[in-house]
């Protein structure tokens, strides 16, 4: 099944890359490395604002963090122009806008790790960092960013 197979079957459609709101590109490839800019949270199209431990709970968390790995799929598929051709994916890296007493970053950052398993299988196996920060840009409660590899 290809990845837009996967994509249909979960009723996700990828969004257009989104504008950069400071002086980045959305990626960068270098030889057969994609890497991805930090993506916010967005939720019904605005920042989708909290601080995890304080004004969010880990569960709306993880909603968040999938939210972003929809993002970062349509960003990927714009690198690229085709998703199949990623190899493997390397590396993502979390960062949770947390209560300092706030321990379940790992459970967040599970919203995006679990949705780029299922959509690329084997492929989406990753390594990761979790984060807690004490702000993220305009007050979202998660960031990520993603580095795949080409075939």
């Amino acid at each position: 099944m290809s990845v837009y197979d996967k994509l249909q079957t979960l009723n996700i459609t990828l969004p257009p890359v989104a504008l950069p709101a400071a002086t980045y590109v959305p990626f960068v490839q270098t030889g057969n490395l994609v890497f991805l800019s930090g993506h916010i949270a967005k939720q019904d199209g605005k920042v989708w604002t909290g601080q995890l431990g304080k004004t969010m709970q880990t569960a709306e968390g993880a909603q968040a963090a999938r939210a972003v790995a929809v993002d970062l799929l349509g960003t990927l598929h714009a690198a690229v122009g085709d998703l199949n051709k990623v190899k493997r994916i390397v590396k993502v890296m979390s960062l949770v806008n947390s209560s300092p007493d706030y321990t379940e970053h790992h459970l967040v950052t599970n919203g995006c790790s679990e949705l780029i398993g299922q959509v690329f299988g084997d492929k989406g196996t990753h390594a990761r960092s979790a984060f807690g920060v004490a702000q993220l840009p305009l007050g979202a409660c998660v960031e990520i960013e993603l580095i795949a590899e080409l075939a």
